[in-house]
């Protein structure tokens, strides 16, 4: 008995041996303790550049101080424009820093590091990437100017969606839907991600999973926004999910080149829209959903999936249902990650404007989305480092914005060219899950 009570620890020594030993974990540890240094350095030595923070503490003034009309939370830079979230996210920060500069700086240095931290955790679940490519999340002098020293709502909206996409690749759908919720309460960007999502929760769950975890997400909208719903909701409703906004051309990173008049233009808009949504379908069809015999394919057999499960549950006598056991799909952690990577990229690549902070939408992407073309590992890194430098440059022009259209559509070519992965975990693993 003795002898037998003590292999578990031996296994488990060796295996926690193994994964001590393993480079990615490592690598990853030894890139957040140095990504650490530098963030207090930044925040030590380089100075502090004011864009959003007084508009941010205004309105949120406004909020505490009882205002539920979004119409009249005002700021320096214009209205609110952001779901409701962002209001108590941005009313913790004041508490804790008493809406000082140098604390929200530090805070937010630490957003950054956990937010690498789970991107990193994201990685390395994947076998997409060597792991000296991890370095690559570290090397964005705009990204740190993002958390660091300008405090954007983004960095917050990013950090939670990253979170909400390692719940799912954790397998945690109901959780990581409730974190992607909140992360759209805090900015609408999020919601490039939600068209993959929905597809890989259609892969992954039946329709009562399906419906269970949206449920969840709609609840946290609610519930956040319920006080400004109360009193007026037409006001929160058009400003805070105001899909119509046409930012100012001269802030636009992506399409400088383009005229002005045309810029702000409705024509345009709509054309950007029909090509976002014509590529994510392309996209699902000839890509996420290739094993599954197209787009159209999977949709008709998620249907007559829903048509079975509803008559075996409506027959009689009811033993019948019981014996009813549904498929276990799990999902590859490649699949989960290039299809919500891909869908959002898509969305940056028909965005109308793109300013300075929308960088971090999808810049923790990059090196992930590089390896998954074919492209040789020279021309991976040299278009890093071309996009990088297109984010760089301030103000941008028309032949940096030229120059990061272009690369956007090599990327994508890249990533259309390259294999499609396998979706689901082999079989004799599901069995063993299953037994």
């Amino acid at each position: 008995m003795a002898t037998k009570s003590a292999k578990p620890p031996r296994k488990l020594a060796i295996s926690s041996y193994k994964y001590c030993r393993n480079p990615k974990l490592a690598f990853s540890l030894f890139l957040l303790l140095a990504d650490a240094i530098l963030v207090a350095l930044i925040i030590a030595f380089v100075p502090y550049t004011k864009i959003d923070w007084d508009a941010y503490m205004s309105q949120v003034s406004g909020f505490l101080g009882g205002e539920r009309d979004y119409s009249n939370l005002q700021g320096d830079t214009g209205p609110l424009v952001y779901p409701a979230g962002f209001l108590y996210i941005y009313s913790a920060i004041q508490y804790v820093t008493g809406g000082e500069v140098y604390p929200a700086q530090i805070l937010f240095g630490a957003l950054y590091i956990i937010n690498l931290g789970i991107v990193l955790f994201i990685y390395a679940k994947t076998d997409a990437l060597p792991f000296w490519s991890f370095c690559l999340l570290s090397l964005s002098k705009r990204v740190h100017s993002i958390f660091m020293l300008r405090l954007f709502n983004d960095c917050f909206a990013m950090t939670l969606l990253h979170a909400a996409l390692a719940l799912v690749l954790l397998r945690r759908w109901n959780l990581g839907l409730i974190i992607f919720s909140f992360a759209v309460s805090i900015k609408m960007n999020i919601l490039l991600y939600a068209p993959p999502l929905l597809l890989l929760m259609l892969k992954a769950l039946d329709i009562g999973g399906v419906i269970t975890a949206l449920a969840g997400a709609a609840l946290v909208q609610i519930l956040l926004a319920l006080p400004f719903i109360v009193s007026h909701p037409f006001a929160y409703v058009s400003r805070a999910f105001n899909l119509g906004r046409v930012f100012i051309h001269f802030w636009s990173v992506n399409f400088k080149f383009v005229p002005e008049p045309i810029f702000v233009s409705k024509q345009f808009a709509a054309l950007l829209l029909i090509t976002h949504l014509i590529l994510l379908a392309v996209f699902a069809h000839y890509k996420w959903c290739k094993h599954e015999g197209g787009l159209f394919n999977f949709i008709h057999s998620q249907f007559l999936s829903i048509k079975h499960r509803l008559a075996l549950v409506s027959s009689f006598p009811k033993p019948t249902s019981k014996n009813y056991k549904p498929s276990i799909k799990l999902l590859m952690e490649e699949h989960v990650v290039t299809t919500m990577f891909v869908g959002n990229f898509i969305g940056i690549l028909c965005a109308r404007s793109l300013h300075y902070q929308f960088y971090s939408w999808y810049f923790f992407s990059i090196p992930y989305l590089l390896w998954r073309t074919s492209f040789p590992t020279l021309l991976r890194l040299l278009m890093f480092a071309g996009i990088e430098f297109c984010w760089n440059v301030y103000p941008s022009n028309m032949y940096s914005s030229i120059l990061l259209l272009s690369l956007h559509l090599l990327l994508l070519w890249g990533l259309w060219s390259g294999p499609a992965e396998y979706p689901y975990v082999h079989s004799e693993a599901l069995d063993r899950k299953q037994k």
